[in-house]
């Protein structure tokens, strides 16, 4: 996606989005979640057996002679409809959504904020309409489909280069200038649109990731996501640095972070237990603490978590005290 350069000294004071790895790595076009045939079948095959062996298992107890044609007939009914849902009605489904969005994408790419060398000097009247009307039409076709961080973020950039030109154009324009009043007036709007996308757009994307998190298996994989969505609001933030939503969204995603690699030093801690090497199980023990103390919000839950991984620690250096009396002292 793209990330911003350094942070703007005012709102007004703002440089482009730079393509980068904020958000979500996409290809043209992010597709929805679209589970494998081969792992969709598998699935509906067991889901179909269970049926069939809970069926015919009741039918069976009630003394039904040929308790397996009910239940072989309704496993035939659940493969049959796992086939019709995939191949008719979600492959349909995820059609129409992949045409809603490149039709999206089409009418913001018809919609190009009018760009040239004579901008850099002076911006007229009728430049600075037609841009702020391409804008504003940007708007309103990202506003269609609430469901596409990436016309957001389209609009978004369109405003941050309006701003960077409207602001040179002020630089240069005469006092009692037409022009004045019209860039003023322009620039107040594309605030507003400005603010308005980029939050809207730091909300869906950080949402998504979030998302993407939580359903990994693999704790790298979540890391990388929640780490991701944490990027996107931190970008955000550096426009918007007292926006209470973006703020609060971004503790509740370090808390998050820091729950994932607490759980991971716990499971790491129980294998090097389970293992007998007790001292990495110490180690690991006290690198889960560190992630659940550094947060400064405590509460009881968290106090008896803590006593316990004490007592974990307590207990794995009395294992090992012992067994290094063990190997000292043999005979003893």
């Amino acid at each position: 996606m793209r990330q911003l350069t350094r942070r703007p000294n005012e709102i007004n004071q703002i440089q482009k989005f730079s393509e980068s790895k904020v958000g979500r790595v996409s290809d043209k076009y992010n597709r929805p979640f679209w589970l494998p045939a081969l792992n969709f079948y598998i699935l509906a095959i067991a889901v179909a057996i269970a049926f069939f062996l809970l069926i015919w298992g009741i039918l069976n107890e009630g003394g039904e002679e040929f308790a397996w044609l009910p239940a072989a007939f309704i496993a035939c009914v659940i493969l049959g409809g796992a086939v019709f849902l995939r191949e008719v009605i979600l492959r349909k489904a995820r059609n129409q959504f992949l045409l809603t969005q490149r039709r999206l994408d089409k009418n913001l790419k018809s919609l190009p904020l009018p760009s040239g060398t004579s901008y850099e000097n002076k911006l007229t009247l009728e430049q600075n309409v037609r841009i702020i009307d391409s804008i504003r039409q940007k708007s309103e076709a990202a506003r269609t489909l609430k469901r596409l961080p990436e016309a957001h973020l389209e609009v978004f950039d369109s405003c941050n280069e309006y701003l960077s030109i409207s602001k040179k154009a002020l630089e240069t324009a005469n006092v009692g200038s037409p022009r004045l009043a019209a860039l003023k007036r322009g620039r107040e709007m594309v605030k507003q649109l400005h603010r308005f996308h980029l939050l809207t757009w730091a909300e869906m994307e950080s949402r998504l990731l979030t998302q993407e998190a939580q359903s990994q298996v693999k704790i790298s994989e979540k890391l990388k996501n929640a780490q991701k969505a944490q990027s996107v609001l931190e970008s955000a933030l550096q426009f918007y640095p007292n926006e209470t939503q973006l703020k609060d969204s971004e503790e509740a995603l370090k808390e998050f972070i820091a729950s994932i690699k607490f759980s991971h030093w716990i499971e790491q801690a129980e294998r090097a237990a389970f293992k007998e090497n007790y001292k990495r199980a110490i180690s690991c023990y006290r690198d889960a603490l560190y992630f659940l103390t550094r947060d400064t919000v405590q509460n009881e839950e968290k106090e008896m978590i803590v006593e316990k991984i004490n007592r974990e620690i307590e207990k794995n250096r009395q294992i090992e005290n012992r067994s290094e009396n063990t190997k000292n002292f043999p005979n003893n």
